[in-house]
């Protein structure tokens, strides 16, 4: 069909103002100046930007031109040796457990309670855990004799634990490396050890902008270490390439079940004391009230048995509108939380900037609330933008092909979503359980105590439900 009378389908110019990055490596102020000039030329855009109040640079570039000299310029490395910091009023273009982990004052309270996660088991749902990964050796996340026993593949009925230490996706890999593990130990002797950190970079030549560029950049091995470093994992196998919505929603089913079984039949202790879901489906109205499908029932049942589930909120915040209905076609729109994270006990977590949450405040893509019945959610939000952590799977083999000079087995990469906010959180409750161990089995206590604790980064409720997750707090609050 014709568009409406008046709208154009040319990707026209648009006046942009270019904010300089002050710390540009490249000749300072000036070397940015240059830069931009030089970029400005490259994407083939018509006239000269103009200097302005010397920190800015003014001029018209049409939409496909601010992706390409943004792509362009972050091509050249590190954020140092980038001269646009950010387009206005495009989003700001940079860059990272190693950086996040303080967000939530992880490393504080390492220091000031030891606050390690040692003696907890967490439990991840999710695409299996790649054993082999340096950064659940040292500390032995998945093969202490706590765990050793206890992972299952759901995907193909296996009682082989050996089977789950196998992650042919990469996703429940990098989840798992945010809550628990680390280099911190791993090789603590060798001079050479080394780990390669990968950042994600747009590619606009790619269809969907689906294959994005991998840039390579340093990082401290000492820093990349999961939110709880010394807990344990159990890898709950319920993802893989196959299966449709419906096998893979009664896969979760069958592992939040298991882990009922498992602390059954350990007696009084529970041998699983928290349990991770990084992954959900949209609410169906047509279906079931809200939190009252059959997989958030049975979260609410393994809570109501003494286990801790946290559950990402779901990625649906920022939906697209029929453009035959509205000249704005896309926005962030509320009552998007995902299935399981629209049941009542489950602590459900929104995303935030991994290390500027006060000033960038909720994730465009984070899904809001309140549900769909009208309760508050999410419940706390934490990092998920850019989060470093385990490269495994498909995240491997990209890093793999790539080829990039001195790889090396302790390979990392940048991800986003509510799917990486979610650890941070069960991380934080396993480092406090380990330090409050009076908690355990306690799932609502534990859940008042983060959100009374929780540092507001002053957005609505639907957005950042009670507010960032904060680790010194909540092992301060009674």
């Amino acid at each position: 069909p014709a568009p409406p009378l008046g709208e154009s389908t040319v990707d026209e110019p648009k006046p942009v103002m270019i904010e300089l990055n002050l710390q540009y490596r490249g000749g300072g102020l000036d070397g940015a100046v240059a830069r931009v000039e030089e970029l400005w030329q490259l994407v083939g855009a018509t006239g000269h930007p103009v200097v302005v109040a010397e920190q800015y640079m003014a001029g018209e570039l049409t939409h496909q031109q601010i992706q390409n000299i943004t792509t362009a310029d972050s091509a050249g490395g590190d954020w140092p040796k980038r001269a646009i910091f950010r387009i206005w009023p495009d989003f700001q273009v940079h860059r990272q457990i190693d950086a996040s982990g303080a967000t939530v004052k992880a490393l504080p309270a390492q220091r000031s309670f030891a606050a390690y996660g040692a003696g907890i088991v967490w439990a991840v749902v999710d695409s299996g855990i790649d054993g082999s990964h340096p950064h659940f050796l040292a500390d032995h996340t998945l093969d202490d004799p706590s765990v050793a026993d206890l992972h299952r593949d759901f995907v193909s009925g296996s009682e082989d634990p050996a089977q789950a230490l196998v992650d042919d996706d990469g996703h429940g890999t990098h989840v798992a490396g945010i809550v628990a593990g680390g280099l911190q130990r791993w090789k603590k002797d060798d001079p050479e050890r080394r780990a390669l950190a990968v950042e994600k970079r747009k590619n606009n030549g790619a269809v969907g902008g689906n294959d994005p560029i991998l840039v390579p950049r340093s990082v401290d091995v000492e820093l990349l270490n999961g939110i709880a470093p010394l807990a344990k994992l159990v890898s709950l196998k319920v993802l893989s390439e196959f299966g449709d919505l419906t096998a893979r929603t009664a896969r979760v089913m069958a592992a939040l079940a298991y882990v009922r079984q498992v602390n059954a039949a350990a007696g009084k202790l529970p041998r699983i004391h928290g349990v991770n879901i990084s992954l959900g489906y949209d609410f169906l109205a047509d279906w079931f009230g809200c939190g009252q499908s059959p997989l958030c029932l049975e979260v609410n049942r393994l809570v109501l048995s003494g286990v801790v589930v946290v559950v990402a909120a779901g990625n649906s915040g920022y939906v697209t509108l029929n453009a035959s209905q509205s000249d704005v076609t896309r926005f962030s729109a509320a009552i998007t939380i995902n299935d399981p994270g629209n049941a009542e006990n489950a602590i459900t977590v929104g995303s935030t900037h991994r290390d500027a949450p006060h000033t960038n405040g909720i994730s465009f893509f984070s899904s809001r609330g309140p549900t769909g019945d009208g309760r508050p959610k999410p419940d706390l939000v934490a990092p998920g933008e850019r989060i470093m952590s385990a490269a495994g799977g498909q995240h491997l083999k990209d890093i793999q092909r790539a080829q990039f000079p001195g790889y090396s087995a302790a390979a990392y990469i940048e991800d986003s979503g509510t799917s990486m906010a979610a650890p941070h959180v069960s991380g934080a409750i396993a480092a406090f359980l380990s330090v409050q161990r009076e908690y355990v089995g306690k799932p609502d206590e534990v859940k008042r105590i983060f959100m009374s604790s929780a540092t507001s980064l002053n957005r609505t409720r639907d957005f950042q439900g009670a507010g960032l997750v904060d680790l010194m707090r909540a092992l301060q609050t009674p």
